[in-house]
């Protein structure tokens, strides 16, 4: 009586993956991060909104804690 065995219908891929991103798939993401960045290093630069006093408010508030 001979064992059964089971044989991959489709060989293991070797090497890397060949995925193409697009260019905004990149980009994007770095964009983001380096605007966040800016406001970060720089929050003078950020302001809010001026028609809605709630959020200006809410934002110094968040910049007054974060200052401390």
């Amino acid at each position: 009586m001979s064992a059964h065995t089971h044989t991959r219908p489709h060989p293991a891929p070797r090497g890397g993956a060949d995925i193409r991103l697009p260019w905004w798939a990149l980009a994007l993401p770095a964009l983001a991060f380096v605007a966040l960045l800016t406001l970060i290093l720089n929050p003078s630069d950020a302001h809010a909104a001026a028609g809605d006093p709630t959020i200006a408010r809410l934002v110094e508030r968040a910049q007054q804690l974060i200052a401390r």
